[in-house]
């Protein structure tokens, strides 16, 4: 069978298949990729299949439209109707609980392949192992140690702290308030008679006052 002899029978056996209503357009579209059609093969196998009356053409406008010669298909019974209706119903609901299984597989490979492996697993186990045994030697030298901090003195330090942090906001406050009495009659800017007094305040040294 030539080339030529072999899409055309290609074409009738899609349209019989199909048993519905196509261009020129759709059925090169439907089969170039798969079969390896070309566009003129197809609208020449086409035109060719409906003058031998093996399918059949209609024109709208400009555009022709073919479909499988209904003669050749049996005539279906009411009762062969209903078996057919009951057996799409079948198919239908065995394939919604085919896609329903579907996703909780996926759902559930999902979580496996975000789940550590018993390799991975044991490597963590051991990493997990090592570091605690790092943390508690780490205590027991602290727990050892002779230089503890009792709470009174660690009381004693946060009240002396204090002391000196409001003492050093008292007298950054009375230097800020004798540097502006002084800017009132000085005839150039702050900075130029920060440099010539020899002043660095605390921005300078990037140094912030601690809370209380």
């Amino acid at each position: 069978m030539s080339k030529k002899d072999n899409g055309v029978a290609l074409i009738l056996a899609y349209l019989n298949e199909k048993n519905r209503p196509y261009s020129a357009q759709d059925v090169f579209c439907n089969l170039q990729k798969q079969h390896g059609l070309g566009k003129t093969a197809v609208v020449k196998a086409m035109e060719q299949l409906a003058l031998e009356g093996k399918i059949k053409e209609k024109t709208y406008g400009k555009q022709k439209i073919y479909f499988a010669d209904q003669a050749q298909f049996k005539d279906v019974s009411e009762a062969d109707l209903k078996a057919m209706d009951s057996q799409i119903s079948e198919l239908s609901a065995e394939v919604q609980s085919l896609t329903q299984s579907c996703r909780q597989l996926d759902t559930e490979l999902k979580e496996l392949s975000s789940s550590l492996t018993t390799e991975e697993m044991m490597s963590e186990i051991q990493e997990l192992k090592a570091e605690c045994s790092g943390y508690r030697a780490r205590l027991e030298k602290i727990k050892s140690a002779t230089n503890h901090v009792t709470p009174e003195e660690k009381e004693k330090v946060y009240k002396e702290r204090n002391v000196y942090v409001k003492e050093w906001k008292k007298r950054k406050r009375l230097a800020s308030d004798m540097i502006h009495t002084i800017l009132e009659g000085y005839p150039k800017s702050k900075r130029e008679f920060l440099d010539e007094a020899g002043v660095e305040t605390d921005e300078d040294c990037k140094v912030v006052v601690p809370s209380t």
